[in-house]
């Protein structure tokens, strides 16, 4: 029974599946297979030998293409079909609109899963030359790495099961099972804040998310923006409860150091907020959700 809840999951997020269980969504819920590539924007490839004094993007430059750490299991944001390895989402736009005005076309970018737990080691040992994954900053990560943005702000919220009604918020966690990924924010903040609920850590979220539709978890904790694409593909099986209660503004992970490659990638954050590609990118992935695209928030050129 588990594995066969399992492989349901699985087709809804990825879209997979044969007959009609990746399309049996009731009349007015997101498409299940996730973005349409005519409704996403193009990005037009800038001439990105402007931007020296970089060595992530000197050595970019030298092998043929960027390698960009993301996430794949995060429906609307990251996602990775595993029938095509193809990734699409928010966050992978705005790793391809910033790629291309450093230089690189969207077909010379490749994508590399990378575990919340291990996006530090990633970027400080040159496996990928920035990170676009729900990657939230703050100060104790910039000691370890930079961060160019933020754009995009989240805030923790609750996933649990559609009949769940003892739970609307983080106060109502003692005692009971809260599933959240390994080394992230929403996982730290649960072991500090509410110590009496009965935390699990995996490397993934759609790991979690499993365990609680087969009800082995009572909920499911991160950042809003992540659950919403859940719920948003079985929403006769999920719902967020409550409300927000952190603020998470999300950046481009790059090399500690590198400022070079950091502020160039705030220029182009904010060209493509003015330009309208950011709500164009919005709108087509993570607006799939049924969350209208906020306003971006301000870069932070911090020294």
């Amino acid at each position: 029974m588990r594995r066969r809840v399992g492989a349901l999951l699985l087709a809804l997020l990825t879209g997979a599946g044969a007959g009609g269980v990746a399309g049996c969504g009731k009349e007015g819920t997101p498409p299940p297979k996730g973005p349409q590539a005519g409704a996403l924007p193009s990005y037009q490839v800038r001439g990105g030998d402007a931007v020296t004094g970089s060595p992530t993007l000197d050595a970019a430059r030298a092998r043929g293409h960027l390698v960009v750490g993301a996430k794949e299991d995060q429906p609307y944001l990251g996602q990775k079909n595993p029938a095509t390895g193809e990734y699409s989402g928010f966050d992978i736009e705005i790793a391809r609109m910033v790629g291309a005005d450093l230089g690189f076309a969207p077909e010379r970018i490749e994508f590399r899963t990378i575990a919340s737990a291990n996006r530090e080691t990633a970027l400080q040992n040159g496996q990928v030359d920035y990170y676009v994954g729900t990657y939230t900053i703050n100060d104790n990560r910039k000691k370890l790495v930079g961060f160019a943005g933020p754009y995009f702000v989240a805030g923790q919220s609750l996933l649990v099961r559609k009949n769940e009604t003892k739970i609307d918020g983080p106060q109502d966690l003692a005692g009971r099972k809260v599933c959240s990924a390994a080394g992230s924010t929403p996982y730290q903040r649960i072991q500090k804040n509410y110590p009496q609920a009965k935390l699990i850590g995996y490397d993934t979220y759609s790991a979690c998310v499993d365990n609680l539709i087969t009800g082995q978890v009572d909920a499911v904790t991160t950042d809003n923006a992540i659950l919403q694409g859940y719920a948003a593909k079985v929403p006769d099986e999920l719902r967020i409860a409550g409300q927000p209660f952190s603020e998470e503004p999300y950046g481009i992970g790059v090399p500690k150091g590198d400022t070079a490659l950091r502020l160039a990638l705030d220029d182009a954050l904010e060209r493509h907020e003015r330009d309208g590609d950011w709500k164009k990118a919005y709108d087509a992935t993570l607006g799939l959700s049924g969350v209208p695209a906020p306003e971006p928030p301000a870069v932070d050129r911090y020294r």
